[in-house]
């Protein structure tokens, strides 16, 4: 029924924020502190653009101009994770001369320092004003992300700067060497300058926060004196991408190590700038995992602070599963969850499922963390003190079978799920949560048995029980020779998509006497598998797309849908090349390699899954985490694993067996970690291996 007339105008919808993104910024990263710009270097209180810590954004506009001119940019890069350099050019007015005089060059700190330097290479002196213009609504990273942006907030002048009060919180930006003038009014500090010919001037710009107190301590990152949580290994290599990727890497996820506010000797790293600046336990513990061949601290110091998150039914410790950042409540879920969970959101897994809970991931994962890591030399007393937290991890496992009912019957659903939500929800049985539940049973009996507690045989049975199950039920047979389900549903149904989630079928975790444990796939299954990552309906050519090209859902950017996500192409390669298809795992290596070439060493979270075309480099996704902590670890993974070190310190043994093809020629790692103590290892362009430095208590064998 149509509404009558008012006679009045109709008001149009109000608009709504406009998503961030910052796939063209120039991103710096000293967790917890970032700041972001364009290339020019300007922060022009758009977007992202500005210095942040803790979330909270202490600086929207910096910016610069001399003579009333803003610097031609010429170039704006970073010099490392945490640092940038941006230079431009400015020509003095009436001067005849084509080439500009002036360069500007200013050097970022994402922890709120900027030097800039003004160089006179002309005949004459420079006389000229410079002029910065600085503001900030002091808003919130969570709130700009989404679109909202409030106003800048009215400035005071203060000493040698500017101070802006609002919202509980107050900024500051001083300089060395004073301003002649400050215009609190327009936000500007200005210097009458005389630069002579041939000679510099300098200014160094200090913003800081200040924030009232909290019972919630804020995160930090690493303390001084705090040494990093591996070592810093050197690379020699015949292919020069291999040794740009993992030093870059290594410093990428070195600015995103956050303290834990209970214990600031234990560092994790945090998932990614700018979107998941925090602790998100799953990718945690895959950056904790992927670089163990450095050392033992980083999953040590993660894994402790979630076993002091682990969700503990009453008694003390009960409801651990605060976020460590308070802007991320997503992470504590709700307190009727399983008991022995470690927390983690939801996230969307692509059009074929409903999203998924990484507290499912996280959890199966501390047991394969912590179980892998006393294999690499983690002290046994160490070990002993998580285990009991890994048993509770188990004993969540255990209870999340489905029934026929409320899940596919004899396969791990979301172990997160409580109880009233089963029973009205039927779950589904995802591929890749069998792969981490089968792993995590077998790595659990390992450390049961290690440390002469009851249960190993039984969870050996379990795993068994499930990979029959699982190459039973899971396996679709079709033209092509088959391949593994998504995921089944309630009623026997299958999801047939095909999916890169399907790589996790290949990483079979690390085991006793450096071997590997059996697969859910048998052999036949596994070559079909290698098959079919390598065909152009999931190889982009960069990489693998999370969902099939052929896929009628396939979208080339969405997050589950198309786009490649750099760490399940890297867990591809590794565990292709185990299991001896070293030719397609060839093949996906070149693909990140050369995609990292295009990313300059700094792979991000993912990027489009467009095929690849001749000398176009893969195009970036908007919403990618930049610097992610999982890529990081993945892309050291990548270098690391093809020298196939697997070492057994409780059974004093490392075994070397790397790529016999020797994709990357010649390969030399000097500084690896083995129970503690350096190990060096060097692979010839023929694929043999020769160890050159390793602990007198180990033996030695190779494959």
């Amino acid at each position: 029924m149509a509404q009558p007339s008012t006679g009045l105008p109709r008001q149009a919808p109000a608009p709504r924020p406009q998503q961030v993104t910052a796939h063209d910024a120039v991103l710096c990263v000293n967790a917890p502190a970032m700041a972001a710009s364009g290339p020019d270097g300007q922060l022009r209180g758009q977007g992202l653009h500005g210095f942040f810590r803790a979330g909270v954004r202490t600086l929207a506009r910096m910016e610069l101009r001399l003579g009333g001119i803003e610097p031609m940019p010429l170039q704006g890069t970073l010099t490392s994770a945490a640092g940038a350099r941006f230079v431009g050019a400015v020509r003095l007015p009436g001067d005849p001369d084509p080439d500009p005089a002036l360069t500007v060059e200013r050097l970022r700190h994402a922890d709120g320092v900027e030097s800039i330097t003004i160089r006179n290479t002309g005949a004459r002196p420079a006389r000229l004003p410079l002029e910065i213009a600085l503001g900030t609504d002091l808003g919130l990273l969570t709130d700009i992300a989404a679109g909202r942006r409030s106003a800048d907030l009215p400035g005071q002048v203060q000493s040698a700067g500017l101070r802006w009060t609002g919202q509980g919180r107050s900024a500051t930006v001083s300089a060395q060497p004073s301003p002649h003038a400050v215009l609190a009014g327009a936000g500007v500090l200005r210097w009458d300058l005389e630069v002579q010919a041939g000679a510099r001037w300098s200014v160094e710009l200090r913003a800081e926060l200040e924030t009232a107190p909290s019972a919630v301590r804020p995160p930090t990152g690493r303390g001084p004196g705090i040494p990093l949580p591996w070592a810093e290994p050197e690379v020699r290599s015949d292919d020069a991408r291999a040794v740009q990727l993992l030093a870059r890497s290594l410093d990428t996820l070195g600015g995103l190590l956050i303290a834990d506010p209970d214990r600031p000797t234990d560092l994790y790293a945090a998932s990614g700038a700018p979107w998941r600046f925090g602790l998100t336990a799953a990718d945690a513990l895959w950056a904790a995992r992927l670089t163990l061949p450095l050392g033992t601290r980083l999953a040590a110091g993660t894994l402790r602070a979630l076993a002091r998150r682990q969700h503990l039914t009453g008694g003390p410790g009960a409801d651990q599963g605060a976020p460590a950042n308070p802007a991320n409540p997503a992470d504590a879920g709700p307190p009727t969850r399983p008991d022995g969970l470690i927390p983690g959101p939801l996230r969307h897994a692509g059009p074929e499922l409903p999203p998924s809970c990484t507290a499912t991931e996280a959890t199966l994962l501390f047991v394969t963390v912590l179980a892998e890591a006393w294999r690499w030399g983690l002290p046994r007393q160490e070990v002993a003190e998580l285990l009991p937290a890994a048993e509770r991890a188990l004993s969540t496992l255990r209870g999340a079978l489905g029934d026929g009912v409320e899940g596919p019957e004899g396969f791990v659903i979301d172990l997160g799920r409580t109880a009233e939500d089963r029973a009205a929800r039927p779950a589904a049985a995802r591929c890749e949560v069998q792969a981490l539940a089968h792993r995590a049973a077998l790595h659990g009996a390992d450390l049961l048995a290690g440390f002469g507690r009851p249960g190993a045989e039984e969870w050996r049975a379990w795993a068994a029980r499930l990979r029959e199950r699982f190459r039973e039920r899971f396996w679709i047979d079709d033209l092509s020779g088959g391949r593994p389900a998504a995921a089944l549903l309630p009623g026997a149904r299958v999801v047939p998509a095909v999916a890169a989630s399907f790589v996790h079928l290949l990483d079979r975790g690390l085991g006793g006497e450096g071997e590997l444990h059996e697969g859910l796939l048998d052999r036949e299954q596994t070559r079909i598998l290698a098959q079919r990552l390598v065909a152009p309906e999931l190889d982009a050519g960069w990489g693998l797309r999370t969902l099939s090209a052929k896929s009628p859902r396939f979208n080339p950017l969405g997050h589950r849908s198309g786009a490649v996500r750099v760490h399940e192409t890297v867990l591809a390669v590794s565990g292709l090349a185990e299991a001896g298809f070293e030719r397609e795992a060839g093949v996906l290596l070149e693909g990140v390699l050369d995609a990292a070439r295009s990313f300059e060493g700094r792979l991000p979270e993912m990027y489009a899954g467009e095929q690849r075309v001749a000398h176009c480099p893969p195009v970036p996704h908007p919403a990618a985490c930049r610097p992610a902590a999982v890529s990081a670890a993945a892309a050291v993974h990548l270098v690391l694993s093809l020298a196939g070190v697997r070492p057994d310190v409780p059974a004093g043994r490392v075994a070397v067996r790397p790529a016999s093809t020797a994709p990357l020629g010649e390969l030399q790692l000097t500084g690896l970690r083995v129970a503690g103590e350096p190990f060096s290892v060097r692979v010839s362009r023929i694929g043999v291996a020769v160890v050159e430095e390793a602990s007198a208590r180990l033996q030695l064998g190779a494959g």
